[in-house]
């Protein structure tokens, strides 16, 4: 029965919808949403500084996220971080889960196989013999080596060769088999590719593929996804504060531009309304100004000299009208004079 469980695959899916994380300095990542089944390779393109690995330590519930939710192994975080790490292992992550130049590889693998049954093995497992113990830890050391496909025999002082004298790839390949050690769903590795060759990128990606198809899900951090792996890709803060700051100056912009035309729509309206209605006012204002200094000036001064030739007519009527009289009383004395005189 526990041969068939070791068997079967157990990765643990993951479901990511709406994901950030936000620290002192702003947002690490935001909006990372992606849906990985058990045993897919995930890689974590971009940039450095782009929140590589702060989305892989949220992941593995070794960091809180802010917003979005996420679920690894049908565990919901941030809410049960303490349960996804135990179901997750991370192999180099640095700062978090370097090796020790000083130490051995053999040093290395006891350490952590010691670790290992201390702190996740059952009550069971502490009342073995100490010979079964060292015999199970030992099964599950080479376990772990073969599946990482670090060659103890090839190394220059086999397993008591220090870290620091170790390749990267060879580095690389004793993280990933202290991880394995704990038989974990999911496995995070950081800086997958950083310094190395194109022949050791190779190997890298081919091993972190050939632990996803043994069943464990793997979420490893590249500069460069390789080809058949879930790609996620993450922008740098700068560039996202730059996109955002670009969309927002366009947005104002838009907005001014739009604002803009309103205003010279409504002064080009009123500016329409307006020269009628001036028109209209000058108009009158000149009709007004016609009827005063024009049809005024002029009424009065064709009055004045028809009052002058009135007056005038007037006078010569009345010396008319008077010599008139005159010559009628002379014509009439005369005519009586002459009568008297026949």
């Amino acid at each position: 029965m526990g041969a068939e469980a070791d068997e079967r695959p157990h990765g643990a899916a993951v479901v990511v919808d709406g994901f950030g994380l936000k620290g002192p300095r702003g947002w690490a990542f935001r909006e990372v949403s992606f849906r990985a089944g058990p045993g897919t390779l995930v890689a974590i393109e971009g940039p450095s500084g782009s929140g590589r690995t702060c989305l892989l330590l949220a992941l593995t519930g070794r960091m809180k996220a802010k917003e979005g939710t996420a679920e690894v192994g049908g565990l919901p975080l941030p809410k049960r971080m303490a349960a996804v790490r135990r179901i997750s292992a991370l192999g180099h992550v640095p700062g978090v889960s370097e090796l020790d130049p000083a130490f051995t590889v053999a040093e290395h693998l006891g350490e952590r196989a010691l670790l290992q049954r201390r702190f996740d093995g059952s009550v069971r497992t502490f009342l073995r013999r100490p010979s079964e113990r060292r015999a199970s830890a030992r099964a599950r050391i080479d376990e772990a080596v073969a599946a990482a496909g670090l060659d103890l025999a090839a190394l220059p002082k086999g397993e008591r060769t220090s870290v620091r004298d170790l390749e990267r790839l060879e580095a690389l390949r004793l993280s990933i088999a202290l991880a394995l050690i704990g038989r974990p769903r999911l496995l995070a590795v950081d800086d997958t590719d950083l310094k190395l060759s194109d022949a050791d990128r190779a190997e890298a990606w081919a091993l972190l593929r050939s632990v996803a198809d043994a069943g464990t899900t793997v979420l490893a951090v590249c500069s460069e996804a390789p080809e058949g792996a879930l790609r996620i890709t993450t922008l740098d803060a700068a560039t996202a504060a730059a996109t955002a700051t670009d969309t927002e100056a366009r947005t104002d912009d838009t907005e001014a531009a739009a604002t803009a035309d309103a205003d010279a729509t409504a002064t080009e309206a009123r500016t329409d309304d307006a020269e009628p209605a001036a028109a209209a006012a000058a108009t009158a204002d000149a009709d007004a100004d016609a009827d005063e200094t024009g049809t005024g000036a002029g009424t009065k001064a064709i009055e004045a000299p028809a009052s002058g030739k009135a007056s005038e007519s007037d006078k010569a009527g009345k010396a008319e009208s008077d010599l008139t009289e005159d010559t009628t009383e002379e014509g009439a004395a005369d005519a009586l004079a002459e009568t008297g005189r026949a």
